[in-house]
């Protein structure tokens, strides 16, 4: 589980709220740790892997894919993925070897090595896990850069820097403050923990509190793009929007259900610490409340990564393509599309075939704008403008829309 009580775990005079939860039930903690992230690698690994049948066909209508947005995706559940590498490789070393995990509480102990096991395993893990946060916030950014048409190829070097830069930037500056001047000897007191705190929860706080306000946007220009120039809003652009609408909201709920424990946890712990005597009897039932969501974490941080492609790519299945090369469906079987989906609603085809009527009566309306001799009848399209009739350049300008409403469409299904 991701949380900066880890490396305060690492100094030998750690605070009484650290030990306190680190210290209970240490080994049925890390079994539970080890079965939650077991769990998430797998199967996040199986839902990233290629499946054998036509998974999201899309047919004779091909759609230009996002260029980030799919990217950001799928480092995304890299990032998660390594995060569990981390909480089992910690997990399994306090199981397996409880001697070098008592190392650590020796003060000045000449042994280095429980000493840089337990600031290595907890600095992968709060790393992959922080820009795991940093790329969802990205993510956000960019669905809403790609409803404004403000998203191209170059923004996922962009997003790489900041994210990347962020993550390890804060990590060992937090790291760095909590370990002054070293970490045999470590600084008594609060104060010189809060930097390595505010470093962990910052990104963290900021997809709980920045990404709903993205989604709803992006949501709100996605239904005002889907109407059009002409007020059009027809069953299926209203069910592509509340697709889109629902897979905001999935990401965001499995976000709140992984992570919100980790804040209630924390502001706990914190509550714990500035009190004279955490042992008190009348703090039994925050002690309780602290062991209890510890626990949660334990089993619901490791699981965010499984969770997340989820909602990003709902159950893919079971049936892995192992192929060395996947097969490109180059037609459309017609027979096997319409057994697949009868009587039901295809938004990709639907959406693309819409597209493709936009473009062509573009190509008719720029036809019908040029006079014999090959020159734009500016008089005519003046007319058909004031009928309430779309002229060239405006149908063109619809046709950029649009596109990026479909990109949208791929943003959904990818």
């Amino acid at each position: 589980m991701a949380s900066p009580r880890l490396e305060t775990f690492c100094c030998p005079n750690r605070d009484a709220s650290t030990e306190f939860v680190i210290t209970f039930q240490p080994l049925f903690f890390s079994a539970i740790c080890i079965g939650s992230a077991g769990l998430s690698l797998i199967f996040s690994i199986l839902q990233l892997l290629p499946k054998r049948r036509g998974y999201r066909r899309l047919g004779q209508y091909p759609l230009p894919k996002p260029a980030s947005s799919s990217r950001i995706l799928f480092i995304i559940s890299i990032c998660d993925i390594l995060g569990c590498t981390g909480i089992i490789m910690r997990s399994s070393i306090w199981l397996g070897m409880p001697n070098l995990v008592r190392g650590i509480n020796v003060a000045n102990n000449s042994d280095v090595w429980p000493e840089v096991f337990c600031v290595g395993s907890a600095m992968w893990i709060q790393l992959f896990f922080s820009a795991s946060f940093w790329w969802t916030f990205c993510y956000a950014v960019d669905v809403f850069l790609v409803v404004k048409r403000s998203a191209g190829i170059s923004t996922i070097i962009l997003y790489h820097m900041i994210t990347w830069g962020l993550a390890v930037l804060l990590c060992v500056e937090g790291v760095a403050m909590l370990y002054y001047p070293s970490i045999s000897s470590c600084e008594n007191g609060l104060q010189h923990a809060i930097p390595h705190y505010i470093t962990t929860y910052a990104p963290l706080l900021l997809v709980l509190i920045v990404n709903p306000t993205l989604f709803a946007r992006t949501v709100s220009a996605v239904t005002s793009l889907l109407k059009g120039r002409q007020g059009i809003y027809t069953e299926n652009e209203r069910r592509l929007g509340t697709e889109i609408k629902i897979r905001f909201f999935k990401i965001m709920l499995v976000f709140f259900i992984c992570w919100l424990p980790n804040i209630i946890n924390e502001s706990l712990l914190f509550y714990l610490e500035m009190q004279t005597d955490i042992k008190a009897g009348d703090l039994k039932n925050i002690r309780n409340a602290a062991l209890i969501t510890w626990f949660i974490m334990g089993i619901l941080n490791p699981m965010s990564g499984f969770l997340n492609t989820l909602a990003f790519h709902g159950w893919t299945g079971f049936k892995v393509d192992c192929s060395l090369q996947r097969r490109r469906e180059l037609a459309w079987d017609s027979a096997s599309t319409s057994a697949a989906n009868v009587g039901g609603y295809n938004p990709i085809v639907g959406s693309t075939l819409l597209y493709q009527s936009h473009v062509q009566e573009a190509k008719n309306m720029t036809g019908k704008n040029m006079t014999g001799n090959g020159q734009p009848a500016s008089d005519a399209i003046s007319v058909l403008s004031e009928e309430r009739v779309f002229n060239c350049d405006v149908l063109l300008h619809l046709n950029s829309i649009m596109s990026n409403i479909y990109a949208l469409t791929w943003l959904y299904y990818n």
